[in-house]
């Protein structure tokens, strides 16, 4: 059977997609759906046609797979706000929820030329390379990947990047206080390993984030390349006009 536009099926792939729309609208965010069997025998139609809705709801974020347990409508985002005047945490600026981190690696190496480039750095000067997953409530928003000047932060530990305020720690332990970053974002989606770490499909959409950051001496004290989870994630910035926009 053709359905609309020439294509076979869908009419009911289209059926079933405004259903699980309107059952995304009315539950609340983490929700669980019902399985495929259920919603194919609900709606009279096939178990792929089913499946098709649900990956293209997936793509576009609506829905979330979680394997071995089922899918659900997207959770609540967690909103970061931009801010010039701020900066209090190694996510900055500062973003709502419980944070934790889980350490995946952590060695130090020479700087090799381009990390000596970033960090101002002598190319054989060692360099602590830090690669760790963030989480909120327990669930991996963003992949970190920090390069830290070794002789900035001597016996760090992996346990010290797994809870707290870095920069308060800097700050507390080694009297380093930031003062300024250079920050940029741009959109991608995740490669397997990104994905395998943040619990979700290949090519799952991410905001890249590559940071900066000086001390008040003017010394690069960081370099950081971060990657958050499309679905979970947003940034709101506030804009100031003067009389002079048009």
């Amino acid at each position: 059977m053709t359905g609309l536009n020439g294509r076979p099926g869908a009419a009911k792939r289209d059926r079933v997609r405004r259903y699980i729309l309107d059952v995304i609208e009315g539950a609340g965010p983490g929700t669980g759906l019902a399985s495929e069997r259920e919603l194919a025998l609900r709606l009279g139609v096939s178990r792929p046609t089913v499946r098709a809705a649900i990956e293209e709801l997936t793509r576009s974020g609506l829905l979330v797979r979680r394997h071995g347990r089922g899918t659900f409508t997207s959770p609540h985002k967690i909103t970061q706000q931009l801010s010039q005047a701020t900066v209090s945490g190694l996510g900055v600026p500062p973003a709502e929820g419980d944070w934790t981190s889980h350490v995946v690696s952590f060695e130090t190496t020479p700087a090799g030329r381009p990390r000596a480039s970033r960090l101002d750095l002598d190319p054989d000067a060692p360099v602590l390379r830090v690669t760790r997953v963030r989480l909120v409530e327990g669930e991996p928003i963003a992949i970190e990947r920090l390069e830290l000047p070794a002789h900035l932060v001597p016996r760090l530990e992996p346990a010290d990047m797994e809870s707290g305020n870095f920069y308060r720690l800097l700050r507390e332990r080694y009297g380093i206080q930031v003062a300024e970053a250079t920050q940029t974002l741009e959109p991608s989606v995740t490669d397997p390993e990104q994905a395998d770490l943040l619990d979700v499909p290949p090519y799952f959409p991410i905001m890249c984030v590559e940071r900066t950051t000086q001390d008040t001496t003017g010394r690069v004290i960081e370099h950081v390349r971060s990657v958050y989870r499309g679905d979970r994630y947003r940034i709101t910035s506030r804009l100031r006009f003067d009389h002079t926009s048009g």
